[in-house]
């Protein structure tokens, strides 16, 4: 999460978030952040990819976090790696009331935690999690941060899905821990589910993320042989756009604009290895 010029409205607009008092209820993804080795080329990426524009770096006190906005609104953050070791990776957190609870409640299902629980100043509370095949995770307790400022609009955030190889394992983990709904698609030979926050009725309007089982089917989006792994999605207005926009930054096409059923998707890479995918809508 981000530590500096916080702007704690919760704003967004568009979609199910399954909030309660303008924040979110657990299990929702409510934000978004990538581990890059230069924050700096970060920027310039990202800022001319989805006109974003950054807030201060907040010093070594919150591990030089820094915000992305969009219209001035809080969409992300880019944090610089602490060790060569460590993925180049975008992260999602998951909503909680209680970042300690949920941890133990990770551990006792069957998952680990990369990270504990710990408090972030007066911004909220936050962990890394790991599913039981390893996919990574986060946790957010807001505190005066509660997540988004704007999503599912161009600029932002919009979607979330998890890349398992067994999902007897995977679906009980997640279905079990957040009590989601579900909804099974089948697209185009792709194993997939969806999941919508307890108490509402399963379906694309209340989804808040999915499960895709890894299969020749998802190359592109997932090789078989890749970890298992969560995959953040942007909206744009311009999906062709965009991914012209990557390749002359620097990154690279993983899998081409095609259409699906909810809207146009790529799949891409920046120019320091994390991959994304951006949807249009």
């Amino acid at each position: 999460m981000d530590y500096a010029e916080q702007d704690t409205a919760g704003g967004h607009e568009g979609g199910y978030e399954g909030g309660h008092e303008g924040g979110y209820a657990e299990g929702v993804p409510c934000w978004v952040d990538a581990m890059l080795p230069d924050v700096e080329g970060g920027k310039r990426f990202y800022g001319e990819l989805f006109g974003w524009t950054f807030g201060e770096d907040p010093g070594p006190e919150y591990g030089h976090y820094t915000q992305a906005y969009s219209e001035g609104l809080p969409v992300a953050a880019l944090a610089p790696k602490t060790d060569g070791r460590m993925p180049t990776v975008w992260t999602v957190y998951l909503a909680t009331p209680d970042a300690a609870a949920l941890a133990g409640r990770v551990k006792g299902a069957g998952g680990s935690m990369v990270r504990e629980a710990m408090p972030v100043g007066p911004f909220g509370t936050m962990g890394l999690a790991a599913d039981p095949e390893g996919a990574v995770f986060g946790l957010w307790q807001g505190g005066s941060h509660r997540g988004f400022g704007k999503s599912r609009l161009p600029g932002s955030y919009c979607w979330a899905e998890v890349y398992s190889r067994d999902k007897t394992v995977v679906d009980p983990f997640y279905e079990n821990l957040f009590g989601y709904g579900v909804l099974d698609l089948d697209l185009g030979g792709i194993d997939f589910r969806t999941w919508s926050p307890p108490g509402a009725p399963a379906g694309p309007d209340t989804a808040v993320g999915g499960r895709s089982v890894m299969s020749p089917a998802t190359d592109g989006y997932s090789r078989p042989e890749t970890p298992p792994h969560f995959l953040v999605y942007f909206n744009v207005t311009d999906a062709e756009a965009t991914a012209a926009a990557v390749a002359r930054l620097g990154g690279r096409v993983q899998l081409a604009p095609h259409d699906i059923p909810y809207g146009r998707v790529a799949v891409l890479r920046d120019n320091q290895g994390a991959t994304f995918a951006v949807l249009e809508d």
